[in-house]
């Protein structure tokens, strides 16, 4: 690894810098709006995860949200394997970002006075929950606060509107837990800071049907069940769903198949993680592991 970017590469500005130098302006509406939106591909042993995917999913955010980053898809791919490669990481943390940028004309309130900005970034992999707690098992929290409306802010849509989920985070280490799930205002169950959830009830596998982001390790599990004739669906589902659930797990680009064996005060498998979490936890590193749905990094480029 190159010791000088041992902690990433970013690319700001037309420039690669090291991670830790990338600017943006305090003028910038990503900045004082949150009128921004990325996505997150990860890379493990060297090769991106499902890097078509993402990139796909971080085009239609932009359009839903009327962004036009000033490079081309295919050359966003390019800035992102140079990042990585610039680093010199075989496990990587890789950040798309869009942001609206700083009105052209001062004190302009018109989005179409903005010139788009685009900043992408590699850092060392990161585990939303840490694999000492999804060794044991995640401690989870259904958070009293509810997601914001999809009506307001669209959750297929990656953003940074998080005031809801740091809320949900404060009750769940004030109870002891280690993070949180949020319901929407109906009492539907969503998701929680930066994953989706699952749940194993009767040998199948649930996952949340409304205001959770469409996760591509969501998707990739759905796969995996289909793989592994484990019986799996989108579905309703409600705060008892949860604590009546047989196991719990959540996904994430950044963890991967993270097993809970506790939520509020419902222990699940013995308080430790259950056998499909545990399965599909293996199988879906296994199937890394095959080459599956991998784009290896061009180190030399």
């Amino acid at each position: 690894m190159n010791a000088k970017h041992a902690n990433g590469v970013a690319f700001s500005d037309g420039k690669f810098v090291p991670a830790g130098d990338a600017k943006i302006s305090v003028l910038d509406w990503g900045f004082t709006r949150s009128d921004v939106t990325y996505d997150v591909v990860h890379v493990r042993d060297g090769s991106f995860f499902r890097m078509d995917d993402h990139l796909a999913r971080f085009e239609r955010s932009m359009l839903g949200i009327r962004l036009t980053p000033p490079h081309s898809m295919a050359e966003i791919a390019s800035i992102a394997e140079r990042c990585v490669a610039l680093s010199g990481l075989r496990d990587a943390y890789v950040a798309m970002v869009c942001t609206r940028g700083s009105p052209r004309v001062f004190g302009s309130r018109r989005p179409q006075d903005c010139d788009n900005k685009l900043i992408v970034y590699a850092i060392p992999w990161i585990d939303v929950i840490p694999l000492d707690v999804q060794a044991r098992g995640a401690y989870l929290h259904i958070a009293s606060v509810p997601r914001i409306p999809p009506a307001s802010i669209d959750p297929t849509v990656k953003n940074y509107h998080w005031g809801d989920l740091t809320r949900g985070l404060f009750e769940a280490h004030d109870t002891g837990a280690d993070t949180a799930v949020l319901l929407d205002c109906d009492g539907y169950v969503t998701e929680g800071p930066g994953f989706n959830v699952f749940i194993a009830r009767h040998g199948e596998v649930l996952t949340p049907d409304r205001g959770a982001l469409e996760g591509i390790t969501r998707r990739s599990v759905l796969e995996l069940c289909e793989m592994l004739a484990i019986p799996a669906r989108i579905a309703p589902l409600r705060k008892q769903d949860l604590l009546s659930a047989d196991e719990m797990f959540c996904t994430t680009t950044a963890g991967g198949v993270m097993p809970v064996s506790r939520i509020n005060d419902h222990i699940m498998s013995g308080g430790k993680p259950g056998k499909i979490s545990t399965q599909l936890k293996s199988f879906y590193w296994e199937q890394h592991k095959a080459g599956w749905h991998q784009t290896p990094v061009n180190y030399s480029a």
